[in-house]
C-alpha cells in the first residue's frame, strides 16, 4: 500500500468541542499533524486580540486546522457516499483527490504567525506565501511528510491553498463564499466567544453540498440553510471581529511593535531588553527558520520585558497591552477627516506622540460577492442547482441575501487614549482635553 492510502492499525480521534470527534485515518494525516511545524500553531491564538474583548475566546490555529481537516473529510464521505465519479470527466467526485484536498485543509492555515495580521502589517510578511513555502521548502518536516506521497505532492497541495490547482472541487473546498475554512471558524469562534451569531446548521450544508464539473454547488432546497450561513457570518463580523475594544488593541499592538522597531533602527533600545528573535525582522532579512520561532508566547515575553524599558512610550504601550488598557475610540465619516487632522493636534498637545497614540482603523467585509457568469467559477461564488440540472445564483433566487449582496460592512475608528475622556488626570492641558471632548459625543466624532 502506497504512503499515500496507508491506514493507520487503528483510526486516531480528537476529541473537539465543535465536532464532538475529529477522527484520523491516514499515517500522512496524523505524521503532518506531529511536525513541529504544525504544533507551532498550538501556541498563535485563533482570534489574536479578541480574547481582550471576549475572555473564552483562547482558542487556537490548531484547533481551528483540525477542525478545518474534519469538514474536509466529512465532505469527502458524502461526495464519495452519493456522488462518485463512474467515468473520467463526468464531473462526479473522484476519490483520489481525497488526501490532497485533506491536506490543503489541515495545512491551509500554517503560515500564521504571531498575532499574524498585525505583525503582517508591521514587518511585510505574507502568511499566505509563507504557508506555500513551508508546504515546498526541503528544510521543513512538513514538506518531508508530503515528499513521502510523492516528489510533486508539497505542490499540488501547495496550489490547491493558492487556488491554482485544476481540480475546482478541491480547490473551492478549502476556499470558496461556503467552504470549509469559513464553516469551521464560524461555529468555533461563535462557541469560543460564548455568542450565537455564528451558529448554523453544518450538518444540513454538508448535505446539500455536491460536486459538478466546475466546482462545488449546494440542492436548490437547502437555499435557506445557506442564507442563514450567510447572514451568520455577516453578524459575527459586525459583532465580533470588529468588535471596537479587539481593534483598540491590535492598534495598541501595532504601535508596540512599531516603537520597538524605530528605537531598535535608531540603536536606542536598550541591550538588556533586546528581542533577539525580532532583529532579523526589524533588519527585514528573516528567513523560513526565522519565521517559525515565533508565536504568540515570544512576543508577550518580550512586552512584558518592555514595561521596564527607560523609554517612557515602549513602556506605556507594554502596560496597556499586557494590563488590558485599551484606547478609547470614535466612530466617524469621510467628511470628518478634517476634524480627526484637528484633534490629532489637539492630542499632540496635551503631550501624546499621535505616531503611537492615535490610529485610524478601516475595517470591511463583504458578505456576499454576487455570482457573476463572467467571473471565473474557482474564485467562490455559491451557485444552487435546480432539480433539472441548471444552476443559479444564490443572490438570483434569494431575497434575504440580495439584501446583503455586494454590501460591505464596514466601520471607521479613531482611537486615542482614552483618558483623554474619561479621566480628569490630565489637568495640566485641561484647556485642550476640552476642546477634544467637544468632538466626540455618543461614539461618534462630530464637526464643531
Amino acid at each position: 500500500m502506497s504512503y499515500a492510502n496507508q491506514l493507520l492499525p487503528r483510526e486516531k480521534v480528537f476529541r473537539d468541542p465543535v465536532h464532538n470527534y475529529i477522527y484520523v485515518r491516514h499515517q500522512v494525516i496524523l505524521d503532518l499533524i506531529n511536525t513541529p511545524e504544525f504544533q507551532r500553531l498550538r501556541r498563535i491564538k485563533q482570534l489574536g486580540t479578541s480574547s481582550f474583548t471576549f475572555h473564552g475566546a483562547e482558542h487556537s490555529r490548531f484547533t481551528h486546522s483540525l477542525g478545518v481537516y474534519e469538514i474536509a473529510r466529512r465532505i469527502c464521505n458524502n461526495f464519495q457516499r452519493n456522488f462518485p465519479s463512474k467515468t473520467p470527466g463526468d464531473g462526479l467526485w473522484d476519490d483520489s483527490e481525497r488526501i490532497v484536498a485533506l491536506c490543503a485543509a489541515l495545512l491551509h492555515d500554517i503560515g500564521h504567525g504571531a498575532y499574524s495580521h498585525t505583525f503582517e502589517h508591521i514587518f511585510h510578511t505574507d502568511h499566505e506565501a509563507i504557508t506555500r513555502k513551508i508546504i515546498t521548502n526541503p528544510s521543513t518536516q512538513v514538506n518531508k511528510v508530503l515528499l513521502q506521497v510523492s516528489d510533486d505532492f508539497p505542490q499540488k497541495v501547495a496550489s490547491v491553498i493558492d487556488k491554482s490547482y485544476p481540480n475546482k472541487q478541491v480547490v473551492q473546498m478549502i476556499s470558496s463564499q461556503c467552504d470549509a475554512d469559513r464553516m469551521d471558524y464560524l461555529l468555533r469562534d461563535s462557541y469560543s466567544t460564548g455568542t450565537s451569531y455564528g451558529n448554523f446548521d453544518l450538518t444540513r450544508i454538508l448535505r446539500i453540498m455536491r460536486p459538478y464539473e466546475n466546482g462545488i454547488c449546494f440542492d436548490m432546497n437547502g437555499m435557506h440553510t445557506i442564507e442563514d450561513y450567510i447572514i451568520g457570518r455577516m453578524q459575527m463580523y459586525l459583532q465580533v471581529y470588529f468588535h471596537p475594544v479587539s481593534r483598540s488593541m491590535e492598534v495598541i499592538l501595532n504601535h508596540l511593535l512599531l516603537r520597538a522597531k524605530d528605537l531598535y533602527r535608531a540603536n536606542q533600545l536598550e541591550p538588556e531588553l533586546m528581542p533577539y528573535l525580532l532583529i532579523p525582522f526589524f533588519n527585514q532579512e528573516f528567513s523560513l527558520s526565522d519565521y517559525l520561532e515565533l508565536d504568540d508566547g515570544v512576543l508577550n515575553t518580550y512586552f512584558i520585558h518592555w514595561k521596564k524599558s527607560n523609554d517612557p512610550i515602549l513602556s506605556d504601550l507594554a502596560h496597556r497591552f499586557i494590563d488590558r488598557r485599551p484606547f478609547k475610540s470614535a466612530k466617524y465619516d469621510k467628511e470628518d477627516l478634517s476634524t480627526i487632522n484637528k484633534m490629532k493636534k489637539l492630542v499632540a498637545g496635551c503631550g501624546y506622540d499621535t505616531k503611537y497614540y492615535t490610529g485610524i482603523d478601516n475595517s470591511f467585509n463583504l458578505p456576499y460577492d454576487s455570482y457573476d457568469t463572467k467571473k471565473e467559477i474557482h474564485d467562490g461564488q455559491i451557485k444552487l442547482i435546480n432539480p433539472d440540472g441548471s444552476f443559479v445564483g444564490l443572490s438570483d433566487v434569494s431575497d434575504l441575501v440580495r439584501v446583503v449582496t455586494n454590501k460591505i460592512v464596514s466601520e471607521n475608528r479613531f482611537f486615542f487614549p482614552r483618558e483623554l475622556i474619561k479621566s480628569d488626570e490630565i489637568n495640566l492641558f485641561s484647556p485642550m482635553v476640552e476642546e477634544f471632548r467637544k468632538h466626540i459625543k455618543n461614539d461618534h466624532i462630530i464637526n464643531e
